[in-house]
């Protein structure tokens, strides 16, 4: 937590002597959908396939209240979308940090037989009846790299 000293705010002092400090410890509580890093917010937000590939505008809750996000066309899943100024204050001095909203792109687990035709006419349109399959390096999710940068691994 962070110490705050309040000079001269305490009890007087004995005989008649000067006041004495107060400290003031102060601890965060843990928000249920933001982890902190410093000024900076972080925060995952979930999105169905077809508002990534087609692009949307969503409202999110801030500390601030209701902020929108404009999400492109074709958002691909890991991109962070950066909102400046909606971090936590400066502790010395004036500004704040920024809240990086971490896109998360979910796929339907079920879909019915007209959404599989669909999706079926999609693939072909884009001649991805049978994609190439190459394997990637991984990539651990953010909270996950936050947590190993936070414990020091």
């Amino acid at each position: 937590g962070t110490r705050i000293k309040l000079t001269g705010q305490g009890e007087v002092g004995p005989a008649g002597g000067p006041a004495g400090d107060v400290y003031l410890e102060v601890r965060e509580k843990q928000h249920e959908t933001l982890v902190r890093r410093g000024d900076d917010l972080h925060g995952t937000l979930e999105v169905p396939m077809t508002a990534a590939a087609l692009g949307t505008v969503l409202e999110i809750d801030t500390l601030d209240g209701p902020h929108e996000v404009d999400l492109r066309p074709g958002t691909q899943p890991g991109h962070v979308e950066t909102l400046r100024g909606l971090g936590v204050g400066h502790l010395h001095g004036s500004g704040r940090g920024d809240l990086h909203v971490h896109v998360e792109v979910a796929v339907p687990t079920a879909v019915d037989d007209e959404q599989a035709e669909l999706l079926r006419q999609l693939a072909a349109l884009r001649g991805e009846e049978r994609p190439e399959a190459r394997l990637a390096a991984a990539n651990p999710g953010v909270f996950a790299k936050l947590r190993e940068k936070l414990s020091g691994r």
